[in-house]
């Protein structure tokens, strides 16, 4: 996947999204780490990491 620290991304319908965080842009603030087998980064105003898998790049 091609999202980089800076990127702005909105979380996807892969995993239960909050109505809070439904259509929120996100700016990316790490590069990618594992966890149990899930790449994640973390996300300016998140707590915690979140997949990527579940991150829609912003154009």
């Amino acid at each position: 996947m091609d999202i980089k620290v800076g990127d702005k991304v909105i979380m996807n319908s892969n995993y239960y999204v909050s109505d809070k965080n439904k259509g929120v842009e996100w700016v990316v603030k790490s590069e990618s780490f594992n966890v149990c087998g899930t790449k994640c980064v973390m996300l300016e105003g998140y707590s915690g990491g979140y997949a990527l898998d579940g991150l829609t790049k912003v154009k």
